[in-house]
């Protein structure tokens, strides 16, 4: 009982964070109908302005202006408390940065708008923390926080001081922003700008006032809590870290966005139990090396779908703009047909980088259209596409090794276990939408990735796996070879041929009564069932295909990396996915090739290479950047503004 009582105090430190970052959520959402998940990201990037100033003295800001430095110089010896005055200063500086620059334009965006401008931050800031603190993940920059870590004992139980004080800090702040809400004139115009914002602004509130303000108080809560946690997190990976908003928004979700109190308890509870888990998991040697404290968020976010029974359309969910136009794909067939030949004329002449680029780029085409598909033809934001695709591969890994199987086989099979994988996936979209079907998917993909990737039996577990190449009727189709034959061009042949299938596959549906169907439901789902289309069947046959092709990027992925393990299908990639796609334009198929060719690794990565040694570096953080700007400008994504800029050349002619 004593080791019991310990490990659930030892979870205060995680727990503490967690529920910090939740009554952020719950905050922002409240005050401009945002579910941000970004949050963790900006408490990661603020804690590392602190740890950096502490040590050096210099202030990093977090924007990328050419000929301005990324660092300034402020004082010689910093102290604690200079220390934290910066990093609280900047904290509020970029939640009003944050708010009037992206997120009060999209204030009468669609979910997904709003969902991908939040991602673009998530993926910016991870961009910029990579660059500018190069050594994040060491303990370098946690070695010394501000609270005491002292030992406290009662009893026979020993326990740092800095968990009790991080977690007293959290429920101190709980109550503080409770009360606020409840007995102060700021707390009752966010409640009405919440409730009502048109009334509130006839009422004489600034809506834009309010909602600044509370981004301001979400964001400093969010950089003092990860400054405070860093020792006891052991390290600011900037990707890692930025995920404890996965727990976060269970928490945030259990408390219906709204409760702060509930919302803290949770994530407090959420911290508490996954130290508990860890310390059984450490007992038990088959449980080792599986994530089954990263699995905790998903059971909470499945408990909070289920007390949130109501099938009504929450404030999350309303659609006050329609999702970018989805074309009729007349040449996209054509285009595909000229991107493969001039594919295969680069297999020939281009050098060893640009071949690879290649297949890095017309992989994540096939992973692009997945999410159009389900995203783009239907309005379902899934963030679980790797998840799936990583499924397909460990199981063309497993049933290779268990049968004997090979190529096309194996793969094959692997699709298919992706695809029921994908429909039962598809069953809870049947209750839910919108930004709480995001929540639900992302939760869903860490899960999977932690419980199921690093399950040894199936997987290898944390060291992975080795996959057999593919040979079909003697042809040798594997990438790997010596020197300058790397990759083979056999293999490259394989992708581009899968490309085009997958194309071909989605170009017919979207003509066919089927895509008709899709895009119905996609603009209104209850006049579709009212016409007789049936919304559930409508949206588990998306399912089924965005799986589908989801199953042949993660086969074909196992088979360019010749090994599989957690890494190579992280939850990570499922966001980049998405953000890509929608940047490229989330309901054109043809822009599927525009997402590829972005990807990291990709054409883009290779050609900007080519330009400067330096620039590839950038990419990540520039990517955010472009998204943000397409979800605030260009919604329709590059595809759909080129067409709409052609057609306006055209109609002056």
């Amino acid at each position: 009982m004593t080791t019991l009582f310990s490990n659930l105090l030892l979870g205060l430190g995680v727990g503490g964070v967690i529920a910090a970052l939740a009554i952020g959520i719950v905050v922002t959402h409240r005050a401009s109908n945002v579910i941000n998940f970004a949050h963790a990201a900006v408490g990661t990037y603020l804690a590392l302005v602190y740890y950096e100033f502490r040590s050096t003295g210099d202030l990093v800001h977090p924007f990328l202006i050419p000929f301005v430095p990324a660092r300034f110089h402020l004082l010689d010896r910093p102290v604690v408390a200079s220390a934290l005055s910066v990093a609280l200063v900047v904290a509020a500086i970029v939640g009003l940065a944050t708010y009037w620059l992206i997120f009060r334009p999209l204030r009468l965006a669609p979910p997904l708008a709003r969902v991908v401008a939040s991602l673009g931050l998530m993926t910016y800031l991870i961009g910029v923390m990579q660059v500018r603190f190069p050594t994040t993940g060491t303990s370098r920059t946690v070695l010394e926080g501000p609270l005491p870590n002292d030992l406290i004992t009662f009893g026979s139980v020993s326990v740092n001081a800095d968990r009790y004080l991080l977690a007293i800090g959290v429920i101190a702040a709980a109550i503080t922003i409770s009360l606020l809400g409840k007995f102060t004139n700021f707390g009752l115009a966010t409640r009405a700008n919440a409730e009502n914002e048109t009334g509130a602004v006839l009422l004489g509130i600034s809506a834009d006032r309010i909602s600044a303000l509370n981004w301001v108080l979400a964001t400093v809560l969010a950089g003092a809590a990860m400054v405070l946690a860093a020792p006891i997190l052991n390290s600011l990976d900037p990707p890692v870290q930025s995920l404890l908003v996965v727990p976060a928004l269970g928490a945030a979700l259990l408390g219906r966005f709204h409760s702060i109190g509930v919302a803290a308890a949770v994530g407090l509870a959420i911290g508490m139990l996954m130290s508990e888990i860890s310390a059984a998991q450490a007992e038990w040697d088959s449980l080792k090396g599986i994530g089954l404290q990263q699995g905790l968020p998903f059971i909470l976010v499945l408990i909070a779908l289920i007390v949130r029974s109501d099938r009504t359309v929450g404030r999350g969910d309303l659609q006050f703009a329609r999702l970018p136009a989805a074309p009729s794909p007349e040449i996209t067939l054509r285009v595909t047909l000229l991107f493969v030949g001039l594919a295969v004329l680069g297999l020939f002449q281009l050098d060893s980088e640009w071949r690879l680029a290649i297949i890095f780029s017309a992989i994540a085409s096939i992973m692009a259209l997945s999410v159009i598909v389900l995203t783009g033809f239907v309005g379902q934001i899934s963030l679980a596409t790797f998840a799936l695709a990583g499924t397909a591969g460990f199981t063309m890994v497993k049933f290779g090794d268990l049968w004997g199987l090979g190529f096309p086989w194996a793969p094959l099979l692997g699709t298919i276990v992706a695809v029921v994988l994908g429909t039962l996936a598809g069953l809870p979209a049947i209750r839910i939408r919108g930004l709480t079907l995001a929540i639900a998917t992302l939760a869903a993909a860490v899960a999977i990735e932690e419980l199921v990737f690093k399950w040894s039996w199936l997987t290898g577990g944390i060291e992975g796996a080795q996959v057999d190449p593919p040979r079909l009727l003697g042809i040798d189709l594997q990438i790997s070879a010596r020197g300058s034959l790397f990759p083979r061009r056999e293999f490259g042949f394989l992708v581009l041929a899968a490309l085009l299938f997958a194309m071909y596959v989605v170009v017919n549906l979207r003509r066919s009564p089927t895509g008709r169907q899709w895009l119905a439901v996609r603009a209104n789902e209850r006049a579709a069932e009212a016409i007789g289309i049936s919304a559930p069947r409508v949206k588990l046959s998306a399912n089924a295909v965005a799986a589908f092709l989801a199953g042949i990027g993660g086969t074909l992925t196992a088979y360019q990396n010749g090994f599989v393990s957690a890494s190579s299908f992280s939850s990570l990639k499922s966001l980049v996915l998405v953000a890509m796609t929608y940047l490229s334009g989330i309901a054109a198929p043809a822009a599927a090739l525009v997402a590829g060719a972005l990807t990291e690794k990709g054409l883009l990565t290779v050609g900007m290479d080519q330009l400067n040694d330096d620039a590839s570096q950038y990419q990540f953080a520039v990517s955010g950047l472009f998204l943000i700007i397409d979800a605030i400008k260009f919604p329709s994504g590059i595809v759909g503004a080129s067409t709409s800029a052609a057609k306006r050349a055209k109609a002056l002619r």
